[in-house]
């Protein structure tokens, strides 16, 4: 049986997410923060409205309620060429 995955890069599947509502009786923000759902690589970018949809319908909360979990941007912008390091050294 195949899980629904919310948030891609912390593989948190819906069934983890409900389960961890119920045996923690979460609010949104600890529930993100057990899960590590919308954490991952991509920050939030990619899953930040399922992940909040799904959370806003566990918890009867809604995203401006508390203080959510923020997206971030990487610190700073670098080039690919400086990440693969491949420059053309003749």
């Amino acid at each position: 049986m195949q899980q629904l995955i919310i948030c891609r890069c912390e593989e948190v599947t819906l069934a983890e997410l409900e389960e961890t509502a119920k045996q923690f009786n979460c609010t949104a923000r600890e529930l993100k923060l057990r899960t590590r759902a919308g954490m991952g690589f991509c920050g939030g970018r990619t899953c930040r409205p399922a992940v909040d949809k799904v959370i806003s319908d566990l918890t009867n909360e809604h995203p401006t309620d508390n203080v959510p979990l923020k997206v971030a941007p990487p610190v700073r912008p670098i080039s690919l060429q400086d990440l693969g390091g491949g420059g053309n050294n003749d």
